[in-house]
């Protein structure tokens, strides 16, 4: 029997007993989840919806408290993290694709993905662009056939800082549909998807490049209109009447996954632990219902082999900024 399955049948007979004794590490019962934004949006999301299951599940003493950490894409946090947590064993950071675009672009300056420890994905949340509802443009092709007439008619918002994931999903689609001199198409970036998307629904912006999850709440209440999804096929459930870009005849797929990573310097015991929690989250009917209801679509990695993800995702976040012309 291997170590992780050793860990995570500990961690079974932990919950079956309502005690954490089978681990020398045990959650302290404050435990912090630190959003790298401001309320509202996907890392808030993450925190907030993940710390709960957490603590229904018994995985946590106690509740999780949500800290907001905004700034620089991810950049605060991470840095905050480095520096000033290391070895602090009960506290996680809500990840997602936005992190590996960052360290691929050098945004973080003198950090590497080694300088923290990653625990796990819990989902990936697919990109959207969208529009307000009284916009003139009827679908993506319309949208993409106003840039190629008039490179900065259209303005897009979203939470990355420019260069970050959002930014990129709107110039995947944008390159995907013949846009050419992509630099030049207008985007302004805001700390969470909920300030980018009020500013395109109160009529500012444009467009909105984000994820399904920030998006929902709007699409719900017809405020906004999605124009795509982007996914290799139409997500299911509430879901599944907006069209996929591809379907458009744009071959365009943007998946954000969700995770969390911990400080530099703990314990091979809290790694572990912490580890086998979120797997069993994700295992979990609570963390199911969390993926129906907000658009969540399986996607799951962790221990070394979430560390190894990372490594292949910047190497390959990096080929692709360079093609799309943001670093050299």
């Amino acid at each position: 029997m291997n170590k992780r399955l050793i860990a995570l049948t500990a961690l079974s007979a932990a919950l079956s007993t309502a005690s954490f004794s089978a681990f020398s590490y045990e959650p302290a019962r404050r435990v912090e989840c630190i959003a790298p934004s401001d309320p509202g949006g996907g890392w808030d999301f993450t925190c907030r919806t993940g710390g709960k299951v957490l603590s229904d599940l018994g995985l946590v003493p106690g509740n999780v408290q949500t800290i907001n950490m905004a700034g620089a894409g991810g950049g605060v946090a991470y840095s905050h993290v480095v520096s000033k947590r290391e070895g602090e064993e009960n506290v996680l950071i809500a990840a997602s694709t936005a992190v590996p675009t960052r360290l691929a672009q050098e945004q973080f300056p003198g950090m590497d993905v080694d300088m923290v420890r990653w625990i796990g994905t819990v989902g990936s949340d697919y990109g959207v662009i969208a529009v307000p509802d009284d916009s003139p443009y009827q679908n993506l092709n319309e949208l993409m056939d106003a840039i190629k007439d008039d490179i900065r008619s259209v303005k897009f918002a979203g939470a990355s800082a420019k260069g970050g994931w959002d930014h990129l999903k709107a110039l995947i689609a944008a390159k995907a549909a013949g846009v050419e001199t992509l630099r030049e198409v207008p985007y302004l970036s805001y700390n969470n998807g909920g300030e980018a998307l009020t500013q395109v629904v109160g009529g500012h912006l444009d467009a909105f490049t984000g994820d399904i999850s920030e998006a929902r709440g709007f699409w719900e209440s017809g405020d906004l209109r999605i124009l795509a999804v982007l996914a290799p096929e139409r997500l299911p459930g509430d879901f599944a009447d907006i069209p996929t870009a591809k379907e458009q005849g744009i071959d365009a797929v943007g998946p954000n996954w969700r995770g969390f990573y911990m400080p530099a310097g703990i314990s091979d015991d809290a790694y572990e632990y912490w580890v086998g929690a979120i797997e069993t989250l994700y295992a979990s009917d609570e963390w199911k219902t969390v993926m129906a209801n907000n658009g969540l679509m399986p996607f799951h990695y962790t221990g070394e082999a979430f560390k190894e993800f990372m490594e292949e995702q910047i190497n390959d976040i990096r080929e692709l900024s360079i093609e799309l012309g943001m670093i050299q």
